[in-house]
Formats: C-alpha cells, sequence, structure tokens
C-alpha cells in the first residue's frame, strides 16, 4: 500500500492560513504585523477575528497571496517561534 502524498498547491495562489493563541488585546496585530512580513498588501477585508466561547483563545484568519512553500514554511516557523501563537493552520 502507497503512502498518500498530500495535494500539490500551484504557486501563486490565494492561501488562507488561520492562526491560533491566547487571547490578547494585541494578538491580532500581532499575527497581521508577522504576516505582513512574509506577504506584504494584506487587505482588511481578507482578516477575520474570532474568539473562543470562554474567551480564552483568538483565532485569526487571514488570506494572502501566497508566492510559494519557502515563504509559508518561514511565515509558519515565526508565528510558532514567537511563544504567542499555538496551533498555525
Amino acid at each position: 500500500m502507497s503512502e498518500q502524498q498530500p495535494p500539490k498547491i500551484e504557486f501563486p495562489c490565494d492561501y488562507v492560513i488561520k492562526v491560533i493563541g491566547n487571547a490578547a488585546p494585541d494578538f491580532r496585530d500581532f499575527v497581521v504585523e508577522v504576516v505582513e512580513k512574509h506577504a506584504p498588501g494584506l487587505d482588511e477585508a481578507d482578516i477575520t477575528i474570532n474568539d473562543s466561547r470562554e474567551g480564552r483563545f483568538t483565532s485569526v484568519r487571514i488570506k494572502i497571496f501566497a508566492t510559494g512553500e519557502p515563504q509559508l514554511k518561514a511565515l509558519f516557523e515565526e508565528l510558532k517561534a514567537s511563544g504567542r501563537v499555538h496551533m498555525v493552520l
């Protein structure tokens, strides 16, 4: 039985990331600042914020223009290395 490969993404393309972390007044701005470094030119209409039911966590969903896997890898690594982010999807 062969191992199934994940589908390949055709770059460049629009790509949605979801970043989950502890709720804090500046969490959205922090995520947007990091994402903007790797994918400049964000549109405010492409940013969605959701708080968890109990208010402990916040998720920031952003549509970016992805240019390739190295860009996404660097973005994900910087977000995770911050210590403020629990998960990047």
